[in-house]
């Protein structure tokens, strides 16, 4: 088997900033890099945020697949909606 893709994060906690790598591998087997950042943010930050941009929560699930968020949850996938005028 070979590996068409690889992913991977890294975090500095102090800053809550993160970069995700990638590596893609080409027709011609050569590699494709590429990087994007993010700034990592808490669930405690996330919920004052959205309710100062007049915001409410529409769901929470831990994942992209909308498994239910619990305090064992390793991630975070809140879905918020502008209410209607």
């Amino acid at each position: 088997m070979t590996c068409e893709h690889a992913g991977l994060d890294t975090y500095d906690m102090a800053t809550q900033q993160g970069t995700s790598h990638h590596y893609t591998r080409q027709e011609d087997d050569t590699y494709r890099r590429g990087e994007s950042n993010f700034r990592y943010i808490w669930q405690a930050e996330c919920d004052p945020m959205a309710q100062l941009a007049g915001r409410v929560l529409e769901m929470r699930a831990a994942d992209w697949v909308g498994t239910p968020f619990t305090g064992d949850s390793p991630s975070h996938v809140p879905v918020w909606r502008k209410p209607m005028a």
